[in-house]
């Protein structure tokens, strides 16, 4: 797929010679202009690839007039009402014999309103308004297309650019509403991007300590302030994408456009993205472009009943595991669907970026499938890389971040594609973030198959620090994957069935409590602090949710009882997961005002595997973590890279965090300049680092500059200390 020279560019970073699709369109118009590309030398071989893209791109500029109308398609396809009130609606299915339009409009008629066929397999039809100037379909009706195949088949199908549809209670099919209100609903600006993303992954259905599909309107009022008052700047909404199958996550997507009818109407979540906003909080989309659900009544299958309108045919169309059909990324109605998509919820919905989900089954022919990925280039530069898609995804980020400079990508790979998140004038691929997958993987291994004292220091930095050099990472202890039936939530791992009776407050904690309360925040922190360039965090695991998840289904009697949050365990003043929810909250309102997760790589000065002590640097914070079972160290001494007098910000043993308070908060730590551990300063524990603690540490303001420094030290402790001083 790529020649050699391309895997030895200084810049390491290419994932495919596509590099050029950034370009002008005009810079190449002949195969020779591509051998003058100031990034890479390219040999000739690669000529024919490149002229097909070039060629795509000049095609989408002289046949479409450029990405920008191009991905506005939502405008023309679907339905549409003209300024004089005509609806025109229109399709594409080149593999119909003739379309219909039906439904409460006209009596569902099913060929009084048949559609014009058009080039390229278009279709088209008018519906002149009534004679009082009215729409000819009301607001909230019902429509359906039938479609006539040529093998004689007449099938009822969902527009596939559908803006809202509705399932009846007595049906388990969705039904195509026609849904045009009024005026839209629009109040407050985007935020800007933040210096430092720190997410909070939701679900609006689950969002509710009741059995029961919960509402955009009651996230809106009662999860929204909890995100704010958490310290969390970016919300990433699952399941929002409509999807047939509710237990599916919001995984098998049957209607592109339209925002799901379960928890409410579409303005009702334009409600909810604009209150965020006002808060200050960006909100990010889970973007599931990488397969579609196999429906054929309400979804894309099979839509001009062949087998190939939207996806590929025969095996190569089908995902093995999933179940689920694949999108030819090749074919230009596909792209105008999926681009005039991301699109669409930019600018209808106003979210301010994607978490795009299953990048590591786009990029590959096998999917991912039996693959260990240990990290050799061939593993990614090969015919078993997917470069219609690879495509796709360099065009979708160009296209977004050209037109919208603040949106903000994420890419689910757990494959490790290099210069995935480099831009695509590098010759990356142009997502923003990367999901750290392996930390949360690590963090479970390690609670399952390991005694705390044999816990490995060296290993969880490696895989906390394993990450491509410029490329940002979002981490995270754990996510909507680890709490999924099956598994469990870190804090169940750590206290399981004791969290049932000894959560309380009004009694001293028995040991199994103590040391998961300890732990929680200790890997909640140093995942924080030295996994990535964001952090992210599953609703309700901020305050140690118990338990797992578990949408209704047949298998479990239709229970609603694991899928939901229990916020309300988190208002119980006598219980401590209001404790866990303190730390949390702190533990971002201190990376607010230090900024550790937008400053370079921390530097790791101790991995202490007998004291099980770890110390490193990051933002001008120090971090220190003792994950001891037992020890406690007096007169500990540990490398600073700044001098000057430390005191106490942030104490994870303090009483209010479900700590034992062991710390005194008025203890001042002067450096030495004494090296140590490859640092210019040094100073010592002085009293003595307790065990399953953290704080911070702040010098007073002495003049000209500002450091600060968090530790966590003590047996299954971490604290963090911030620094002011003389240079």
């Amino acid at each position: 797929m790529t020649p050699n020279g391309l895997l030895h560019h200084p810049l390491c970073c290419y994932t495919t010679p596509n590099a050029l699709l950034h370009q002008p369109l005009c810079c190449y118009t002949t195969p020779n202009a591509l051998f003058h590309h100031p990034l890479c030398s390219v040999t000739r071989p690669l000529t024919p690839f490149y002229t097909t893209r070039c060629k795509q791109l000049l095609l989408l500029e002289e046949a479409e007039g450029g990405f920008d109308q191009f991905t506005r398609s939502y405008n023309s396809f679907g339905e549409q009402r003209q300024p004089d009130g005509t609806l025109v609606f229109k399709e594409w299915a080149p593999g119909a014999e003739a379309l219909f339009l039906t439904g409460d409009f006209n009596g569902w008629d099913k060929f009084s309103h048949p559609y014009t066929h058009m080039d390229f397999g278009k279709w088209e039809l008018h519906l002149p308004p009534n004679k009082d100037g009215t729409s000819p379909v009301c607001h909230g009706s019902q429509l359906k297309v039938l479609v006539h195949t040529k093998d004689g088949e007449r099938l009822y199908r969902i527009s596939p650019w559908a803006k809202y549809v509705t399932q009846q209670r007595d049906s388990v099919v969705y039904d195509w509403v026609h849904w045009d209100p009024p005026s839209p609903y629009l109040k407050h600006p985007r935020p800007k991007k933040p210096r430092s993303l720190r997410i909070y992954e939701s679900h609006v259905g689950i969002a509710s300590p009741e059995g029961r599909i919960a509402s955009y309107s009651n996230f809106t009022a009662n999860v929204l302030p909890r995100i704010k008052d958490l310290g969390y700047n970016c919300i990433q909404l699952m399941a929002i994408m409509e999807h047939a199958y509710y237990a599916s996550f919001g995984y098998q997507i049957t209607s592109f456009f339209a925002a799901s009818s379960r928890y409410g109407t579409p303005d009702e979540l334009k409600e909810l993205i604009d209150v965020a906003h006002s808060m200050g909080i960006v909100v990010l989309l889970d973007m599931v472009h990488s397969h579609a659900s196999k429906n054929t009544e309400d979804g894309l299958n099979r839509f001009d009943g062949s087998d190939s309108c939207f996806f590929h045919g025969g095996s190569r169309g089908e995902h093995s595991l999933w179940d689920s059909r694949l999108f030819n990324y090749s074919s230009w109605e596909v792209l105008r669907f999926l681009l005039s998509n991301l699109r669409w919820w930019m600018e209808e919905y106003r979210f301010d970026g994607f978490r795009f989900d299953g990048v590591t089954s786009m990029l590959y022919h096998h999917h991912g499938i039996g693959s260990g990925f240990s990290g050799d280039y061939s593993e990614y530069f090969g015919l078993q890389v997917d470069e219609d898609s690879l495509v796709y995804l360099m065009l979708a980020n160009h296209i977004l971040h050209s037109l919208y400079e603040d949106c903000i990508t994420i890419a689910e790979d757990v494959s490790g594609m290099p210069a995935l998140c480099r831009p695509v004038t590098e010759g990356g691929c142009g997502f923003d973030y990367r999901l750290a997958m392996a930390v949360p993987d690590k963090w479970i291994q390690i609670l399952k198959e390991y005694k705390d004292e044999d816990w490995n220091m060296g290993d969880i930095i490696y895989t906390l620090t394993n990450r491509r050099y410029g490329e940002s990472c979002i981490a995270y202890a754990e996510s909507h994957d680890q709490a999924l039936v099956g598994d469990k939530t870190l804090a169940f791992w750590l206290m399981d069935k004791d969290m049932y009776t000894n959560m309380s407050a009004m009694v001293p904690m028995n040991p199994v409590i103590d040391r998961g309360i300890q732990l929680h925040k200790m890997i909640r922190l140093i995942t924080h602090s030295l996994g990535g360039e964001g952090y992210l965090n599953f609703m309700g695991n901020e305050f140690g949710h118990p338990e797992w998840l578990d949408f209704p289904r047949q298998g479990n009697n239709e229970s609603y009882h694991y899928a939901r949050r229990q916020f309300n365990l988190v208002d119980m003043d006598h219980l401590r997961y209001q404790q866990l929810y303190a730390f949390d909250r702190d533990m971002n309102r201190t990376e607010d005002k230090y900024g550790w997760l937008s400053a370079p790589p921390a530097f790791v000065s101790a991995k202490h595997e007998g004291d099980k002590v770890i110390v490193f640097e990051r933002a001008n914070v120090l971090f220190i973590f003792n994950f001891h079972p037992s020890n406690s160290y007096s007169g500990y001494r540990v490398g600073v890279g700044a001098p000057g007098k430390y005191t106490i910000k942030l104490d994870s043993d303090a009483v209010q965090y479900g700590g034992h308070g062991r710390l005194d908060h008025s203890t001042e730590f002067f450096t030495e300049p004494l090296p140590f551990n490859e640092r210019s300063y040094s100073m010592q524990d002085n009293p003595h680092l307790v065990s399953h603690c953290h704080f911070i540490c702040a010098l007073a303001p002495l003049d000209r500059w500002s450091c600060a420094i968090i530790l966590g030290f003590t047996s299954n402790d971490d604290y963090i200390v911030d620094h002011l001083g003389n240079s």
